[in-house]
């Protein structure tokens, strides 16, 4: 039986074998695809903490995790026994139903976007005709888990750092809504299992690197890490949001972020670099797995590497660069692939066989070209303004130097 979505596998299985009702054979199903969708997330975001404790560590020269267990590979399990040991403490003046709902809504916003993330060509949660806009919704939801943090806690530095939150990760929204635009005008769908297929003859990232930059520090952004780790700010806002939260409450958190990376991960992997794409899945659809999370681990990774080796920016600065370059450059990408897929429409560059590598070079090269010639126009702009400044900077210091 060949089908793309396991629920519609698992029924028809236990119907016809076991003699099972189609209705209860329906409820095990559906309870089955949703145990697997919360389950992995959660037990990949185990490996994940311990990963970025190690990546840290070498960054900054340091050993890392290195006590419990082979490599230290258990000192995840034992922080999370540590966690289970913390007394659950709700602050006197808290909204204690918003507030204990909150690191809820945390975890439940990011297992929520896998269900409609192809991990295989057959085992797909939900392909969703509009999974690209199901992203865009869901994600919104992590927002929401903040300021209900925020606000619950009754605590002016976790209410400074949600409000923090509504400015930043509904400003990077923007850019991300308009670079995921591109993958879905490009496969002509905005289904996720669409988009995946739609690269099979090469992958997006070599047809438009800009979204591809464009998606990842927007998404980078909406997760709220370094440099943009503003809403967690210790220095300033003494943890953030979370300051009112201890044991397993403030781990939920702890592992929504992690998760919500990863998941960043894995859709750049699905969106941009084929998903599940790779030699031989015809014959074995579980390698189609393997893949993904190869390609999910390549920008994971990238996002660990900006964390650990850039600075934190000023809300200011993250505002303006925001406004003044992501959203700007976004809406001028979109426009442009869209005249440049007119383009190849008309010279009849489109591949008949789209899953033909070779058949896909010519609308490759336009496209890459397009981007090139985006990204130079960009590099110059800001190179430009930054010259007039830097010139009227030193305009004004010259006459105060004449008067010394």
């Amino acid at each position: 039986m060949e089908c793309r979505d396991i629920i519609n596998t698992f029924a028809p299985c236990l119907s016809d074998t076991l003699g099972v009702s189609t209705d209860l054979a329906n409820f095990l199903s559906i309870t089955l695809g949703v145990l697997i969708v919360a389950t992995f997330p959660l037990l990949v975001t185990i490996l994940l903490i311990w990963v970025e404790r190690k990546f840290a560590a070498r960054v900054q020269d340091r050993i890392g995790p290195n006590r419990v267990g082979p490599f230290g590979l258990f000192q995840p399990f034992a922080d999370v026994i540590k966690l289970l040991g913390k007394e659950d403490i709700t602050p006197a003046g808290a909204d204690k139903w918003i507030y204990n709902a909150s690191p809820v809504v945390m975890v439940m916003a990011v297992l929520l976007i896998w269900a409609v993330i192809p991990l295989t060509p057959v085992h797909v949660g939900v392909d969703l005709e509009i999974g690209a806009l199901y992203f865009v919704a869901v994600a919104s939801i992590g927002t929401l888990s903040v300021i209900m943090a925020g606000w619950a806690s009754n605590n002016k530095y976790a209410l400074l750092g949600s409000f923090r939150v509504v400015a930043q990760l509904i400003s990077y929204e923007v850019p991300l809504a308009l670079a995921l635009l591109v993958p879905v005008m490009l496969a002509g769908s905005m289904s996720m299992v669409g988009i995946v297929e739609a690269q099979t003859g090469m992958w997006f990232v070599f047809m438009v690197p800009v979204s591809a930059f464009l998606f990842f520090i927007s998404s980078q952004a909406e997760t709220g890490r370094a440099p943009f780790d503003l809403l967690e700010a210790e220095s300033e806002l003494v943890a953030g949001f979370n300051i009112e939260y201890s044991g397993m409450k403030f781990a939920m958190f702890f592992a929504g972020e992690f998760m919500h990376v990863f998941t960043n991960g894995v859709l750049m992997a699905v969106l941009f670099t084929g998903g599940y794409v790779g030699p031989f899945v015809d014959q074995i659809p579980l390698l189609g797995l393997v893949y993904l999370l190869a390609k999910a681990s390549i920008w994971y990774l990238l996002s660990l590497l900006m964390r650990n080796a850039l600075p934190r920016v000023r809300i200011d600065q993250l505002m303006l660069f925001n406004w003044l370059f992501l959203v700007p450059v976004s809406i001028i990408n979109l426009i442009l692939v869209a005249f440049l897929m007119f383009v190849i429409r008309e010279l009849g560059l489109q591949p008949d066989d789209p899953r033909d590598f070779v058949q896909n070079i010519p609308q490759t090269v336009v496209l890459l070209l397009g981007n090139v010639a985006l990204l130079i126009g960009t590099l110059t702009v800001i190179r430009n303004r930054f010259r007039a400044e830097r010139l009227a900077e030193q305009s004004t210091m010259l006459p105060a130097q004449a008067g010394d």
